[in-house]
């Protein structure tokens, strides 16, 4: 479902403000990183927005609509099949609502796209774990 581009994604979360974890993380565990990241952010331009910091605001969705095209550019069509489409779906529905979000100070923008996200989470998150059991 996702392509060889893992390194690529890792370096895209190490310069959104992530930890250490990425270098070492299997492709499974990098994904579940990134959509945390992404979540993460989305929740500190929340704060940004609460506190009318419009400028720190626009670079925490800056960072998370980075995060969330990567996901996008690391999904594999030919191999994902129908999940792969529904999640470049998504992943584009996400990267557009947030950038509405940004443009019209919508909170409540923000808190659906972190639902979807956390949601996506939870579902990768369920599938890893056999894998990780191993």
């Amino acid at each position: 479902m996702f392509s060889g581009s893992q390194n690529h994604g890792a370096k895209a979360y190490q310069r959104t403000g992530a930890h250490g974890q990425v270098a070492a993380a299997d492709p499974q565990k990098l994904i579940a990183l990134l959509l945390a990241g992404a979540i993460d952010r989305i929740a500190e331009a929340h704060g940004h927005l609460e506190r009318s910091d419009v400028a720190r605001k626009g670079e925490a969705l800056g960072r998370a609509i980075a995060i969330i095209g990567e996901l996008n550019g690391s999904l594999d069509l030919a191999r994902g099949g129908e999940i792969a489409a529904n999640l470049r779906s998504l992943y584009d529905y996400a990267g557009r609502r947030l950038t509405e979000a940004n443009l019209h100070n919508d909170g409540s923008v923000l808190d659906e796209v972190a639902g979807l996200l956390r949601e996506i989470k939870s579902g990768w998150d369920a599938i890893s774990a056999p894998a990780t059991a191993r």
